[in-house]
């Protein structure tokens, strides 16, 4: 039987997700710096061969994702990680639009970065040149969900988990959908998310030995 903790780690990547966030949102109500431009055009003027992976990779961040990853959790009697899974849906509406969009509003790259000059971008699939945003909303709930997850299972599986993250990031740059501090918001964001629902409900324990009968010269 599990015994569940807080962990200390989660207390630090929350803090340095949140400073990590801070600085982003200083840095975006700035503009995209030139930098920031050329690490958008080089991921954007990736070949085109890899759009129809970069689309399906966006799922992963979609707002039911937390739902079905739950249910999941569900069947596997996980009850503490479908709590938290489903908790992430509305925490994630209230950090992305109720607070962070409040404080910055940057448009879209074709806005942002191409001030509206649809021959400096690939916009590809059903992206927006116009619109806002900052934070990705599909990075919040991918490295949400990751961080929740990550407690449960090996260290092959939480290097993946690093992976879906960092991809649909990168999924979500190359469709032309955000700049790269975009995605770096969104991926604070989720951590900061999935490290307090992480202290709120516990996390798994060592599981504690079996007591053993004392042995005769115990006795």
């Amino acid at each position: 039987m599990n015994t569940w903790r807080r962990r200390k780690g989660d207390w630090v990547a929350a803090g340095a997700a949140l400073l990590t966030l801070i600085v982003a949102m200083l840095l975006a109500a700035r503009g995209v710096s030139e930098v920031e431009a050329d690490v958008f055009h080089t991921i954007n003027n990736a070949p085109a061969w890899l759009y129809r992976i970069t689309w399906l990779i966006q799922f992963l961040g979609l707002l039911l994702i937390p739902i079905a990853v739950a249910v999941v959790a569900l069947v596997f009697r996980k009850w503490r990680l479908a709590t938290a899974l489903a908790l992430v849906v509305p925490l994630k509406l209230l950090v992305e639009k109720a607070v962070v969009k409040q404080l910055v509003d940057r448009q879209r790259p074709g806005s942002s970065t191409c001030g509206g000059d649809p021959e400096c971008l690939h916009a590809r699939g059903d992206v927006h040149l116009i619109g806002p945003s900052f934070p990705s909303g599909h990075v919040i709930i991918a490295c949400a969900i990751a961080w929740l997850v990550a407690p449960y299972v090996g260290a092959r599986w939480r290097w993946a988990l690093g992976g879906v993250c960092v991809a649909v990031g990168l999924s979500r740059v190359y469709l032309g959908a955000h700049n790269p501090l975009d995605v770096v918001a969104g991926a604070a964001c989720g951590v900061v998310i999935g490290a307090l629902l992480n202290l709120v409900v516990g996390v798994p324990g060592a599981t504690p030995a079996p007591e053993q009968a004392p042995t005769a010269s115990q006795r």
